[in-house]
Parts: C-alpha cells; sequence; structure tokens
C-alpha cells in the first residue's frame, strides 16, 4: 500500500486516485429518539418526503438506544436508513413493477489494478455487477471481500429475493440494476449527460474529476471534505481555489503528501461541503453523510459508480447532485464515453 492509493474497488477510480471501502467514515452522528433516521424521510423516490428529525409512532425502527456521550450507536439500536426505506418501497412495487418478476440475468465482478502514467502510485478496485434486461447496478467492494458464492446467488435470481440478501453489497447492486431498468439515466429522468473524450486513463480521470466538480456551488477558499481520495478530484478542487480535507479510513496520504484523516464526521463540522463516493452505499457509511448534510444544510455532492441510479432518488434529502457513472467505467475503455449529471432541482 502506498500512502492512500492501493485501495480498493472504489467509486472513483481516477488517476492515482484512491478510494477504499471504508472510505467512508469512523463514526456515527448520536442518535436519540428525537432524531432517528426513517425511512419516512428518506426516500419516497421522486416525490417529497417528510422530515428526518421526527420519529413517530408508525415508523418500523427507531433508535432505541443511543449513547450520546459517545455519539455512537450502541448494538442494541435499530435504526432504519433512507437505503432501506428506498429497498422497502422497490419491495412494495412502489417504484415500478414487482421486483419478484424481475432475474439478473448476467453477474459478475470487474477486478483491475491501475498505475496512471504520470503518477506516483496506483490503485485496485473490484466491482459487484448485476445485469437486469439492458441495465447493469454495481456495487464496489474491498478487493477478495465477496464470498466464492456470491455470484453464484445472484445469477437467476429474483430481484426481491437479492434486495432481502445478507450481504449488503448485493442488495445494492440489485437495487441500482432495478433503478436503472425504471428510471435509466435520461433527460426525461432528470439526468444531464456529460461526454467524456477518448483518451488515456488519466486524461479521462481528470475530465471526470472536472465534470464533479463542478456541481459544487462554491466560492473560492471553501473548503470541502472529501470522502473517497481521489487525487484527480483533489487537482480540480485545487484549480478552482477550494481547499479540502481528504478522507479515508485507513489514512495514509494523497500524491502530495498530504494526511488523510480518518474520522468523516468530524472532519465534517469545520468543512464547508461534502464530496462523496457513492460507494459509501455499499459499507454502509452513506447514512452518517447524509444525515450532516441535510441537518447542516450543507451542499453534499455524490460522485457514484455504485449505486449510480439509486443515489439520484435522494435528491432533496440530504444530497444535493449526483454525477452518476453506470457501467461500462470510465476507466475500462480508452474510447468515448459519457457520465450523467443531476441537480436537486432538475428531477
Amino acid at each position: 500500500m502506498t500512502g492512500i492509493e492501493t485501495v480498493t474497488a472504489t467509486e472513483a477510480m481516477t488517476g492515482t486516485e484512491t478510494v477504499t471501502a471504508t472510505e467512508a467514515t469512523t463514526t456515527t452522528e448520536a442518535v436519540t429518539a428525537t432524531e432517528t433516521v426513517t425511512g419516512t424521510e428518506a426516500v419516497t423516490g421522486i416525490e417529497t418526503a417528510s422530515t428526518i428529525e421526527a420519529s413517530t409512532a408508525t415508523q418500523a425502527s427507531t433508535a432505541t438506544q443511543a449513547s450520546t456521550a459517545t455519539g455512537i450507536v450502541t448494538p442494541t439500536e435499530t435504526v432504519t436508513t433512507a437505503l432501506d426505506d428506498l429497498i422497502r418501497r422497490v419491495r412494495a412495487g412502489d417504484l415500478g413493477p414487482d421486483p419478484a418478476t424481475l432475474r439478473i440475468a448476467v453477474a459478475f465482478t470487474t477486478c483491475q489494478a491501475v498505475r496512471h502514467d504520470g503518477r506516483g502510485t496506483g490503485y485496485r478496485n473490484e466491482v459487484l455487477s448485476l445485469r437486469l434486461a439492458e441495465a447493469v447496478g454495481s456495487c464496489a467492494v474491498e478487493p477478495g471481500a465477496l464470498p466464492d458464492g456470491a455470484l453464484d446467488d445472484c445469477v437467476g435470481a429474483d430481484v426481491a429475493r437479492l434486495l432481502e440478501h445478507p450481504l449488503l453489497p448485493v442488495r445494492v447492486a440489485a437495487l441500482d440494476a432495478y433503478l436503472m431498468h425504471v428510471t435509466p439515466h435520461t433527460p426525461a429522468n432528470g439526468a444531464r449527460p456529460v461526454p467524456l473524450a477518448a483518451g488515456t486513463s488519466l486524461e479521462k480521470s481528470r475530465a471526470r474529476a472536472q465534470a464533479v466538480v463542478e456541481l459544487l456551488d462554491l466560492p473560492p477558499g471553501a473548503t470541502v471534505l472529501v470522502v473517497g481520495v481521489v487525487n484527480s478530484l483533489l487537482e480540480a478542487l485545487r484549480s478552482r481555489g477550494l481547499g479540502y480535507v481528504p478522507c479515508d479510513l485507513k489514512g495514509g496520504a494523497t500524491e502530495w503528501g498530504e494526511e488523510v484523516v480518518g474520522d468523516a464526521l468530524a472532519a465534517a463540522c469545520r468543512c464547508d461541503a461534502l464530496l462523496v463516493s457513492g460507494m459509501t452505499l455499499g459499507n454502509g457509511t452513506f447514512e452518517p453523510l447524509r444525515l450532516h448534510a441535510l441537518r447542516r444544510g450543507k451542499q453534499l455532492v455524490m460522485f457514484a459508480q455504485t449505486g449510480s441510479a439509486v443515489l439520484p432518488r435522494f435528491l432533496g434529502h440530504g444530497v444535493s447532485a449526483v454525477c452518476a457513472e453506470p457501467y461500462p467505467f470510465f476507466w475500462l475503455d480508452g474510447g468515448p464515453g459519457a457520465i450523467h449529471r443531476y441537480r436537486g432541482g432538475d428531477r
């Protein structure tokens, strides 16, 4: 491992960029009876949802015990997240056809090692992808983390069953495939395509990074928390006069020797906005960051290969913008491609 670059299957895969599966956060905000994460706030597809701050009697799961002194949710506590609620709505058929009637035709993983020409370090990544009709849903994982039987579990299975799979990355990939199938990245669904020209891996990485950073509406001198360290994104932030705090649970250093912090929420408190890898969906660390942005009124921009069709569902519910990149990802092909940008007011 060289600095932060070794990483894992990451969302971002740009430049010596790196993102680890644990990239997001090491702690969660204290959950009390008055600020429980509930499905009703979280996701209602495109519709308006209720506030997250309220815990009502009709919510299935509430925080039954909270440690407010440490800010850590205790093991006896059950919390319904925005992702849980979205899965529940899909399983109920609220957002499209019954997922029990749709089957995964192909399940595969993409594994690669990269070292861009001109960069001092490299990275590895692994992504689980599921094919549903014309759509492909994906979730990045730590290299080698998927058990041998995961692909066999997925292929031929109906989506409803996979949405209850014990492995979170399988649930996320299945949800992504379903939502890509029912709401593809088209202008009619709020997506704004951004072409990526053919080029080297580093050229395409930098082009993608510029498209992501443009989603931030910040004055020069503002500070951005970057969860999932991608060196091309850090370059793009610097070019706009923005400061940043790189965050990754494994720590390390950026390409330029800058310290990478491990506690995302602690760092978020001193940042003006958050730029977060969609891989946080697959490792369970997205929710605390979404809640922080929602409660503090901060911009939360997601760059997403993992859950590219999932994250636009959270626009207006903590997420302010999404740069969605469905399979095949830019680092797989030197030819022209496209990414898709969403803003909160477009959907």
